[in-house]
């Protein structure tokens, strides 16, 4: 068992590719074969595993995200009651919670099992910029 503490900077929301990161961490705990769980420590952003070789994929799902769930100051979401952290705040939970905080990802031979065109993501859903925490967890 190994783990470790992933910090991803975000910009604001949209999506933010680690798969790199989170493979080269498999390849040097030199586990041979086993599972790789990520999870996110927060309630605003969530992790998505998604095509990774179309940048249209990134900003249709970022805009289908919005329209299904828009800012609280938006006249569709007036029954919000959790407004005190701005009108992005609700929604970035309602996302999230749609979403995943954790991911399962098998490992062979010390390589991520993701598919040719699969990438692993922080689905960031606040506004402003943010610190975000992923715990990379090894089991053989």
């Amino acid at each position: 068992m190994t783990q470790t503490l992933l910090t991803i900077q975000t910009q604001g929301q949209g999506l933010y590719e680690f798969t790199d990161e989170a493979a080269d961490f498999v390849r040097t705990a030199g586990g041979s074969d086993g599972l790789l769980t990520v999870f996110v420590r927060h309630t605003s952003c969530s992790l998505l595993i998604q095509e990774n070789a179309d940048p249209d994929v990134k900003t249709d799902l970022h805009t289908f995200f919005r329209r299904l769930v828009p800012p609280s100051s938006d006249p569709s979401m007036r029954w919000v009651v959790h407004t005190t952290e701005g009108p992005d705040d609700m929604p970035a939970h309602i996302k999230s919670a749609l979403t995943q905080v954790s991911v399962g990802i098998p490992f062979s031979g010390g390589r991520l099992a993701l598919g040719t065109w699969q990438g692993l993501y922080l689905f960031e859903h606040r506004d402003r910029p943010h610190r975000r925490e992923i715990v990379l967890h090894l089991s053989a």
